[in-house]
């Protein structure tokens, strides 16, 4: 008799999601879901036009394994625009499915049974099921909040590293938390990361929502780094189209080949008519009105939770904002939809350690007026 759970043991725990949970509680409770970080609302019409355009015009057919040239060209020119950093679209660049299959095929092709990966908690839930799934362990470091941020300790970071350490995952800018991390702590990484001769795998898909005038920072343009580092990108959020999963890694072209070794038995290749569309949007740089309108939505939120007696900690970048309920989040989560008809997600489910335990993560990524009205029903569970 074949046993009742044929699921191999290293993915035990990696269930249904938190999100597939909250997000079927919202639709039988027809709450407004501030949980999933997606926007409900379209990305550039320019960009939608364009991809229309490539379908109608044949761009049907399974792409190139690597990725359109034009897009890739559009990559490079990117990365070299906004930050001085060289790649040659033929070796150093790899287009994926998403910037989430870009973080499972750097993992996979990276660290194996026996090795381990340094991340920040809280995490994205797919770094834990991408380490866990290629027999990896990981090491988790807390950012602790300061204030109205968060910061990490250095000693705790060198602490997280062993002979078994192969390589570092950066998320900046943060989700969770929304933090952009600094030039004083990316160079605090970056030390450690060459002193032990590490790899950084640095998830930037939030590099264009940054908040109140602030500078993201790819770890790759620091000194010793561009060798070391595998940057990855996502046009999901920088376009407000996070179903057409189209992200990319820039990196050395060892490491690209690493990557795309694993990646192109995973889904060898995705979205053709929408490669072309992402190509012109990058060239165009047509974003920066996105970050403007998402900064006042999270401005409209946080102001709101706060005069509702809620300790939020305002965020410096992302989707999301971070609110102390000062009681069990996951109760409080679950609770939620019955009593005010919101749903938020416990950021506890993104820590090993109970350093979160009392903290919600609610997505702002959402139209104003819906907003409005979440934060209407918010007052049934105010403090």
């Amino acid at each position: 008799m074949p046993s009742a759970d044929p699921l191999v043991d290293r993915m035990r725990g990696f269930g249904t999601t938190i999100f597939a949970e909250m997000s079927a509680l919202a639709v039988r409770t027809d709450s407004i879901n501030l949980g999933q970080g997606f926007p409900d609302t379209d990305g550039p019409p320019e960009l939608l036009a364009a991809a229309v355009e490539a379908i109608r015009t044949g761009h049907n057919q399974y792409p190139p394994g690597i990725g359109i040239v034009e897009l890739r060209r559009a990559i490079a020119g990117h990365q070299r625009r906004h930050y001085d950093l060289d790649y040659d679209l033929e070796s150093e660049v790899l287009v994926t499915a998403g910037a989430t299959e870009a973080i499972a095929s750097a993992i996979l092709a990276f660290a194996g049974p026996g090795d381990e990966v340094v991340v920040f908690e809280p995490y994205y839930d797919s770094y834990a099921a991408c380490i866990a799934l290629g027999g990896a362990q990981r090491r988790a470091v807390t950012l602790e909040r300061s204030g109205n941020g968060w910061r990490f300790d250095p000693q705790a970071l060198t602490a997280a590293i062993s002979p078994r350490t192969k390589a570092i995952l950066l998320n900046t800018p943060h989700n969770p938390t929304g933090k952009v991390f600094d030039a004083a702590e990316l160079s605090q990484v970056a030390e450690i990361a060459r002193q032990r001769n590490l790899l950084v795998i640095s998830d930037e898909v939030y590099e264009h929502l940054t908040f109140d005038g602030r500078t993201h920072i790819p770890i790759a343009t620091l000194p010793g780094m561009r060798d070391r580092t595998v940057t990855i990108g996502s046009a999901g959020k920088t376009f407000s189209v996070t179903g057409w999963k189209i992200g990319w890694v820039t990196a050395p072209a060892r490491l690209v080949t690493a990557v795309r070794t694993v990646k192109q038995f995973l889904t060898y290749v995705s979205g053709a008519p929408f490669q072309p569309a992402v190509a012109q949007a990058l060239d165009a740089g047509s974003y920066g009105a996105l970050a403007g309108g998402l900064q006042q939505q999270r401005d409209l939120l946080c102001d709101g939770l706060a005069d509702l007696g809620f300790d939020v900690v305002r965020p410096e970048a992302t989707y999301f904002a971070t609110v102390d309920v000062q009681r069990d989040a996951v109760e409080f989560c679950r609770e939620l939809p019955h009593r005010a008809g919101v749903v938020a997600i416990p950021s506890s489910v993104f820590y090993d350690s109970s350093a979160g335990d009392t903290l919600v993560r609610f997505a702002f990524c959402k139209r104003p007026d819906v907003l409005a009205e979440a934060l209407r029903r918010l007052k049934e569970a105010a403090p």
